[in-house]
């Protein structure tokens, strides 16, 4: 079974950011922010209760310290100052899921740490050593860092595709600073063949190999809730 996954609990003090209750009734996963680039204790608070509320997996969602570029700028941090901020967010929020009777099922690095640690071998083995922590399975892109140091280190990995995103020539994501709206046709057409074939086109046309077990998408962009009820439909019809 795929699954899908999607970025949430991103509202910070009075910014009020993404379709949380929206979304939720499609996804079966959150990935909770963890108050670095988003989020703060109430904003996790209620992101967990809403997915408690619907059945949901909980996972955290860490970032780089980055609320004022929402944990999409580029930042040199040491390795091991990045696995103490990773465990810092991750007991952070695993601590608010017990308060709602829940565990943490999964961890998902957030925003340009991603791309960053999918590169890097250096950043990938210090996350996956912060998620060895919790023993909990680490999402990320396979063929990558991330499935190489997960396996070095000893923690599950899932392998993740992003339907609302674009991919490069080499299978890297093309992560923009602000979501525009999706256009839900070539959303729809994009996880269609990634699941019937494993291939995905990237922005110059080229053909590249995925594989995964979970689809992601985001909470910010302004069609974000019909982004998610096309890629249930499209998960829940298109035999992989």
């Amino acid at each position: 079974m795929v699954t899908l996954n999607c970025d949430m609990g991103e509202s910070y003090g009075n910014w009020q950011f993404g379709d949380d209750a929206g979304i939720m009734p499609y996804v079966d996963c959150a990935n909770i922010a963890c108050g670095f680039h988003a989020g703060d204790p109430i904003t996790m608070h209620k992101a967990v209760a809403l997915a408690v509320d619907h059945g949901k997996d909980i996972g955290a969602h860490p970032s780089l310290p980055d609320r004022e570029g929402f944990g999409r700028r580029e930042m040199r941090l040491p390795p091991e100052e990045l696995r103490a901020a990773f465990i810092y967010q991750i007991g952070a929020l695993a601590g608010v899921a017990r308060a709602h009777g829940a565990s943490l099922s999964h961890v998902k690095p957030h925003g340009i740490i991603y791309g960053m640690a999918a590169r890097e071998d250096v950043y990938a083995v210090a996350i996956a050593q912060a998620v060895k922590v919790f023993d909990l399975p680490l999402f990320g892109m396979a063929g990558t860092q991330h499935e190489l140091a997960a396996e070095a280190v000893g923690v599950p990995f899932v392998g993740e595709f992003f339907a609302d995103l674009n991919y490069g020539p080499a299978g890297q994501l093309i992560i923009p600073r602000i979501h525009s709206a999706i256009d839900l046709d070539k959303a729809s057409a994009r996880l269609a063949r990634a699941l019937a074939e494993g291939k995905v086109q990237s922005v110059e046309g080229n053909d590249v190999d995925i594989r995964f077990s979970t689809v992601c998408i985001h909470s910010d962009p302004p069609n974000s809730r019909e982004v998610a009820a096309t890629m249930r439909r499209v998960l829940d019809t298109v035999k992989r």
